[in-house]
């Protein structure tokens, strides 16, 4: 008899994931895994395989996550290894983040380890806690020279960033939600964004895998809770079920379209900077809103203006400078960068 479906499921996604990695390694010229029943290497000539982290909470996403790469990574000559991040947002989390290195290790993962960081206050505590968790990944990650880090995010989570994305009018690239695969080299990897919150909540309970539920999770003074608890309960009392596979299907729709729209950007950029690299706007007008906004973007971005705190409402003050031009003067951006029109050329520099 077969694993529970939903234990199939998670070790499913995640063997798929690790068929990715292993592709990708051998690609970029890393040691191919010594196969079931290989002879064995001579040591001058083996080196090591790749390992693949797992991000977790001790929450049920990324405890169903942990136990799926335990077992499906050393079918595939994967090292595997864990690592917890302590917020210190919660009396107790230091004790807490023990405990979830110690189910790592019980799972057999190696190495694994807990790392303490401090949550500062920009852009607000979810925000905050995000930036300094995904600094502690790329820390250990680099530290370890793991190839991957897998994290928990589900088709639910996902619908919600999409939510997010849709209330703060950011665009299509919000609203293509989380990358399967993101970050330098493709370090981060989802591979649970086509399963559901329950899903890898069943697998952990046919497992008998303990699992810790965030207080933060349902508390309503953060907005993913509220949205979680009260928001998509609401649409989809309102709309019927299946608002979550909806969400989802639109982030991966919106992602195509964004990245087409990226690349067009990018192809687009120099043909309309002149010989010392100034953007002309004639010929910025003649683009499509869409292409010449990216570049108007990517132009502040390398300007010095921070990417989280540049809005679209920033890059429309920008637009307008070429398609509503009236001689008004300079447009503040985040991070100290101005952006002003002079003589037919758009002037965008550290104020």
């Amino acid at each position: 008899m077969g694993p529970h479906p939903a234990v199939a499921a998670i070790r499913l996604a995640v063997r798929r994931a690790l068929h990715d990695i292993l592709n990708n390694h051998h690609t970029s010229g890393g040691p191919a895994p010594q196969a079931p029943g290989e002879p064995p290497h001579r040591t001058a000539e083996r080196l090591p395989s790749p390992l693949v982290l797992v991000a977790c909470s001790g929450g049920a996403d990324s405890m169903a996550l942990a136990s799926a790469l335990a077992f499906e990574a050393p079918k595939l000559g994967i090292r595997a290894g864990g690592v917890t991040v302590d917020h210190g947002l919660q009396p107790g989390s230091d004790l807490r983040a023990d405990e979830v290195v110690l189910r790592l290790r019980e799972l057999g993962l190696d190495p694994v380890e807990s790392v303490a960081v401090t949550v500062g206050r920009e852009g607000g505590p979810e925000a905050a806690a995000r930036d300094a968790r995904y600094a502690a990944l790329d820390t250990v990650a680099e530290r370890h020279g793991a190839t991957a880090v897998l994290l928990g995010h589900t088709r639910d989570d996902q619908a919600e960033t999409v939510l997010l994305g849709l209330a703060r009018g950011s665009g299509i690239r919000s609203l293509s939600g989380m990358a399967a695969v993101s970050g330098a080299d493709g370090r981060y990897r989802r591979p649970f964004l086509g399963l559901d919150r329950q899903t890898a909540r069943k697998a952990c309970m046919v497992q008998s895998l303990h699992v810790w539920d965030d207080p933060h999770n349902t508390d309503p003074a953060y907005t993913r809770s509220r949205l979680r608890h009260e928001g998509l309960p609401a649409l989809e009392k309102a709309l019927g079920k299946g608002v979550v596979e909806a969400l989802a299907r639109t982030a991966q729709l919106s992602r195509d379209d964004a990245d087409a729209l990226d690349t067009w950007a990018s192809q687009a950029e120099a043909s309309v900077r002149d010989a010392t690299g100034l953007l002309e706007c004639a010929k910025l007008y003649a683009l499509p809103p869409a292409v010449r906004r990216r570049i108007l973007r990517r132009a502040a971005i390398e300007a010095g203006a921070p990417a989280g705190s540049l809005f679209a409402r920033h890059i429309e003050e920008v637009d307008r400078l070429i398609t509503g031009w009236r001689g008004q003067g300079a447009i503040n951006l985040p991070g100290k960068v101005v952006a002003q029109r002079q003589g037919g050329r758009l002037v965008i520099r550290q104020g």
